[in-house]
């Protein structure tokens, strides 16, 4: 669910897009401006980390040059910052260039500032159906046999709370333990814009702290730094199911570890290291960028 910055300044201070319906609005290929959806459960001035997340992978799988004959398998997310939600730029490029697999690297960064969250992924290749596919069917109840499931309490209207749809399985935001959710965005990533099936993975994927918290969301924060995930398909519809589970050791570390799901079943995995501590602490990052 992102960094915490110990901001505590109202949501009109917050420079954001023009009220498009989607998380970001286009600027050009390579600047968005984050409208108030992007917004988490922090801090009324930072971002969710899933947005952001899935402005990355999206920036590695459309840049120049971008193989159309690879997919990515593995990306790793490394949270610098809170994410303001303002004017972002994004950088990429390749670490490696091989036949059958590659690594690329992106950067997101405030308009004219240091990077706030980086990003590298392990693209590999595909080829159809060269080899048998081994992989279980469903495993969970539906998304259209379950009904919607409210967000946790935020202290603002327009979030990413209220631009993605939820639907607990088992669990709930307010309930302490494993849980198990599906996702559905109701706004694209960028608007007028189509969603791509990697867009709702990792718009998702950073969720799993929050679908399976082990502690009081009033009294603690536990706040990721990074996020890993790995995809052995890329989801199939609109909906993305996180199966997460939260250990936290009485240092103050925890571990999210999650299942991903679509309909036809399993997808991948994702686990994201946790800083877990009473609010009022701050993970050391510093605060949101102005």
């Amino acid at each position: 669910m992102g960094a915490e910055s110990g901001v505590e300044t109202g949501v009109s201070d917050v420079r954001e897009g023009s009220g498009a319906e989607g998380f970001y609005e286009r600027i050009d290929a390579g600047r968005f401006l984050a409208t108030g959806y992007t917004r988490g459960p922090w801090d009324p001035r930072s971002q969710h980390a899933g947005p952001p997340a899935a402005l990355l992978g999206r920036a590695i799988e459309e840049r120049t040059g971008a193989r159309d004959d690879m997919r990515i398998a593995r990306i790793t997310y490394e949270i610098l910052r809170p994410v303001p939600i303002g004017a972002l730029e994004l950088t990429t490029g390749v670490l490696r260039a091989g036949r059958g697999t590659e690594v690329v690297e992106a950067a997101l960064a405030p308009a004219g500032g240091a990077p706030v969250m980086l990003a590298r992924a392990l693209r590999i290749r595909v080829a159809g159906d060269s080899v048998p596919a081994v992989v279980p069917g469903p495993e969970l109840p539906p998304p259209g046999e379950v009904g919607p499931t409210p967000f946790f309490p935020v202290p603002w209207e327009k979030g990413y709370h209220s631009a993605m749809e939820t639907r607990f399985t088992k669990g709930a935001f307010v309930e302490l333990g494993p849980g198990t959710c599906w996702m559905r965005m109701r706004v694209p990533l960028v608007a007028g814009e189509e969603p791509r099936p990697l867009d709702r993975v990792l718009v998702a994927a950073d969720s799993g702290n929050g679908i399976s918290s082990v502690v009081d969301f009033g009294r603690y924060l536990f706040v990721n730094g990074d996020l890993t995930v790995h995809l052995h398909r890329h989801p199939a519809g609109e909906w993305v199911c996180v199966e997460a589970r939260t250990s936290v050791d009485a240092a103050g570390i925890g571990l999210a570890d999650a299942r991903l799901h679509d309909e036809k079943g399993p997808i991948g995995r994702s686990a994201q290291s946790l800083f877990v501590a009473p609010r009022g602490e701050e993970p050391g990052r510093g605060k949101a960028p102005q």
